[in-house]
């Protein structure tokens, strides 16, 4: 009696353990499908907001009346591809280079070199090669003019690699579902293996399919569903250390996606858990008794 009573314990022990590993599995596996989901349904945001802060310099030259500058300017400000603009004049140019060097080179040199300039932030739909190319060949044609400067290679490298980067993404996000499935398939599967014999009593007593599937199903959505909770909770302090640490990253943040990610989350948490227990019961629904010994 006692061999028998510590049998069960070590069986009780064993299942706990086993619906524990099986949460700890659903959790992980949807926080880390979180993260995913949340780059791919805010990478254009994210490429939008890199795109509209790398902008463009329009060098003004030397003697110009800042009344035509300030012209220049508003008009500017009025395009509709200009998001924003910024007056840099010669003093605060060469202010912002002495702090960087940490040197007064305008008494070594005796003079300043440096040109007043407007920072142009272009919207995102515009911040393109070509875009830039017609854009900076207008803006040259105004006689204050001297140069229109921008990185050119890096924007290139950008547009390039924003349709690769997201490709990946969800190529990657693909077999991560695909891997995350399987493994939470098989912890499940296990967990009604150790139950098989359970299984085999209540179809030998009479009991239908639906009624012996029931409390299986049941325990696994809600598995599927505690998983699914945990993994919102550490997903959301991702995002909240996000939002701490890089503020401007956090910003592009849409609420409305995050809550479609949020349920899609807990839908697939549940779901999984569901379609992997109903499977599993039913392989041991229909096997034979010698077949539970295999």
């Amino acid at each position: 009696m006692a061999k028998k009573n510590i049998e069960i314990k070590l069986i009780r022990r064993r299942l706990r353990s086993a619906y524990f590993t099986t949460i700890v599995s659903i959790s992980l596996v949807l926080f880390i499908l979180g993260i995913m989901g949340l780059l791919i349904l805010n990478a254009k945001k994210l490429s939008d907001h890199v795109k509209e802060n790398l902008g463009f310099s329009i060098i003004i030259k030397d003697n110009s009346k800042e009344a035509d500058v300030m012209a220049l300017q508003k008009s500017l400000d009025a395009a509709r591809f200009v998001k924003s603009t910024e007056y840099i004049s010669k003093e605060q140019a060469a202010k912002d280079l002495q702090e960087e060097l940490s040197e007064d080179f305008i008494r070594f040199l005796g003079y300043n070199p440096l040109l007043a300039s407007i920072n142009v932030h272009l919207y995102a739909d515009y911040a393109n090669p070509d875009s830039l190319m017609i854009i900076e060949k207008n803006f040259l044609q105004f006689p204050l003019v001297k140069e229109v400067f921008y990185q050119k290679n890096m924007l290139h490298l950008l547009n390039e690699n924003v349709k690769k980067i997201s490709f990946i993404l969800l190529l990657f996000s693909v077999l991560l579902f695909i891997i995350s499935f399987a493994l939470i398939n098989n912890t499940i599967r296990l967990v009604v293996y150790s139950k098989r014999f359970l299984i085999n009593t209540m179809k030998l007593v009479g009991a239908t399919s639906s009624f012996i599937r029931w409390p299986f199903i049941f325990k696994s959505t809600l598995q599927g569903l505690i998983g699914a909770i945990i993994a919102l909770c550490m997903l959301t302090f991702f995002i909240f250390f996000i939002n701490k640490e890089l503020q401007e990253i956090g910003n592009i943040i849409d609420g409305m996606m995050m809550a479609i990610l949020y349920f899609l989350l807990i839908i697939f948490g549940i779901l999984i858990a569901w379609i992997s227990t109903y499977f599993a019961v039913n392989k041991y629904i229909r096997i034979t008794t010698d077949e539970l010994y295999y």
